[in-house]
């Protein structure tokens, strides 16, 4: 990697910390207010105000830092570039519309179909998650690596689930946990599941069908944490869910056979 591309990646890394932190201030406003309007977009899947005015205030402000880029968001969509910010304004919207203090801002930048910058940001911790490729990751500005983890019977696995996926594929994961005397954390927010796998507060993470901008950031935060991580954009498709595992090397055979994405 040249020295130029490292500090570009580094420059919107840091760039996108201040956008998300300024707009995560904003957000906690309205969360401790509960005072917005809430819209149902599916099955157990919402959308608030909130989320659409979060999303208009960063896509302005990264794009107005960096115009050359392109950006996807999960409420607005938008336009793919060879470079592009892929952003979910409020991962964890069910818990923000309940009054739950678990969710976060995320910004994943991706360069030709690879994700190289990562920014999730927890307002109600004021944790902030951010990695560049070759950088490392880091939080509050303290180096974090994945668990020494290597036995099921001491792991825990946070999983994700929507009703866009079978419930009987969540199922088979959940009892092949149980068999196993593995622990599982269900957060509710895919970003907040990966920064805490990069972080080490759990083994690995998986989701049956999860969409970019959920995972975007948190791919580079694993990576850089030293973690595995699935090729979730091996196909260049940004726009449409897929499946995705993450895991501490010590937890890939383990958690890689139970899914079956290894």
């Amino acid at each position: 990697m040249s020295v130029s591309i490292s500090r570009s990646f580094a420059s919107r890394r840091y760039g996108a910390e201040a956008i998300l932190r300024e707009a995560g201030k904003r957000a906690m406003e309205s969360f401790r207010t509960q005072q917005f309007s809430v819209e149902k977009k599916g099955m157990q899947d919402f959308v608030s105000e909130v989320d659409r005015q979060t999303e208009n205030f960063i896509r302005d402000s990264l794009l107005d830092l960096f115009p050359d880029d392109g950006f996807l968001g999960e409420e607005s969509g938008g336009e793919i570039a060879s470079t592009t910010w892929i952003v979910d304004p409020i991962d964890g919207t069910t818990n923000f519309v309940r009054g739950i203090p678990v969710w976060c801002l995320s910004a994943g930048f991706v360069v030709d179909g690879k994700p190289v910058v990562g920014v999730v940001y927890d307002p109600c911790r004021d944790e902030m998650f951010s990695a560049h490729r070759g950088g490392g990751a880091w939080l509050n500005g303290t180096k974090i690596t994945v668990s020494t983890t290597d036995d099921p019977k001491e792991s825990i696995l946070s999983v994700g689930f929507n009703f866009k996926a079978p419930v009987g594929r969540h199922q088979s994961i959940m009892d092949g946990l149980f068999t196993a005397g593995a622990m599982h954390r269900m957060h509710g927010s895919g970003a907040l599941g990966l920064a805490y796998v990069a972080a080490g507060r759990v083994d690995g993470f998986w989701e049956a069908y999860i969409h970019s901008w959920d995972v975007a950031a948190g791919l580079v935060l694993v990576h850089e944490a030293g973690g595995y991580i699935s090729d979730f954009l091996a196909d260049g498709d940004l726009r449409n869910g897929k499946e995705i595992l993450a895991s501490a090397p010590g937890m890939k055979a383990f958690f890689g056979a139970l899914t079956g994405d290894i």
